[in-house]
Order: C-alpha cells, then structure tokens, then sequence
C-alpha cells in the first residue's frame, strides 16, 4: 500500500517539529520519498539476461534436436525481453522485487545524505540539523545528525527513532511514526541545546515529499 499524506497531516507534522524546537536551539526537517532511485538499470540488465536466457535456451533445443534454429525464435527472444522491460518500467513495485537489499539500501542511504545537504541542515548556527529520512520503495528509514550533535547523542538512542519510523511505516502510521521521531528527537536536543535566546528558526517546520 503507497503511504499518503493530506495537508492535515503535513499539519500534523510541522505542528510537532515547531513545538519541538521551542524547546531547543537544534533543527529537525523531515523527508519522505517515494523511491531513491527509479533502478531502471536494474529492470534493464534483467529483460537483457531473460533475453539472452529464452534465446540460448531455444538453440540449445534446437541443436539437441538437429533442427535449424528458426528466425521467429530470435525475434520472439527480443520481443520477450522488451515485453519484460516494458513491464518492470511500468510497475516500480514488481521493479523493486528484482533489486538486491543491498543496491536498495546504499541507494536510500544516499538519497538521505543527498537531502540532508539539500535542504542545509549543515549549515544551522550551532550545527545541530537533526534530518528524519523515510525511503518507501526501500522500507528504509534514517536519521542523520550534524556533527554538533553526533558527538553528544549516542547513536543507540537514533537506532530506537529508526525503529519507530519503520514499525510505523509498515502499519501504515507514518503520521503518527514521525510525530513521535519528532517529539523523541526534540527531547534529545532539549536535553543537550538549550532553546536559541533570539528564537531563530533556521530551516522551515515541515515534511518535504519527494
């Protein structure tokens, strides 16, 4: 099921990074993407090898039965592998199920690190940019922390925000997944960076869908 967001819930969210950040002088921005990669190499080099599959398998009946190998056979191999590509290009889904864990990981994680830099949250005051990272097609959730505050929050307690992200994301609750990855990372920040005096907002309150 494709995860959805209307503009209550978009509300929703930059409600609780904006109150959040009341209470601290670090920044929080959330992402959402539908895909980190539209992996078309990948549905490529599979219709290529399928391809090649259907026509050696041909000629290899072909020459175990002493017959010629047919044209029609050759042509059928190439529309086969085109009728594949077309398939997995209209479908991301059936895409996704070809595409390692791997790929999907590496490609998501630096999809994350891509918007983490779009978006500046390494350039705040104080270096205390705290992006929440949502990939859909991979199942991959990520929090990224500038190094203003990597070195005062230890990473477990961002593992336990992931796992809230994912949980919440496969039960179809990403509203409620990034409410509480705001609020638990708000209180991180509270706990360490005091709440800027001249209540500076340096990265807008929001969910970015990309």
């Amino acid at each position: 099921m494709a995860l959805r967001f209307t503009p209550e819930d978009h509300a929703r969210i930059a409600g609780a990074i904006a109150a959040a950040e009341r209470e601290t002088g670090g920044e929080i921005y959330a992402v959402f993407a539908r895909a980190s990669d539209d992996y078309r190499f990948v549905a490529a080099t599979l219709a290529l090898a399928l391809s090649l599959l259907f026509g050696w398998v041909a000629a290899l009946v072909a020459a175990l039965s002493g017959l010629a190998l047919p044209a029609l056979l050759v042509e059928t191999a190439q529309l086969a592998g085109a009728a594949i590509l077309f398939l997995l290009l209209r479908s991301s889904h059936l895409t996704m199920l070809f595409v390692p864990p791997a790929l999907a990981r590496a490609r998501a994680a630096r999809m994350a690190r891509a918007q983490f830099l779009a978006h500046n949250l390494h350039r705040t005051p104080e270096r205390t940019g705290v992006l929440l990272f949502v990939s859909e097609a991979e199942r991959y959730a990520e929090v990224i922390a500038d190094e203003g505050i990597a070195a005062e929050v230890p990473q477990a307690e961002w593992d336990g925000i992931v796992a809230g992200l994912v949980e919440a994301a496969k039960g179809d609750r990403l509203v409620e997944g990034f409410e509480a990855a705001v609020g638990r990372s708000g209180a991180l920040l509270a706990a360490r960076f005091p709440p800027d005096p001249a209540g500076r907002n340096a990265i807008p309150d929001r969910l970015v869908e990309i």
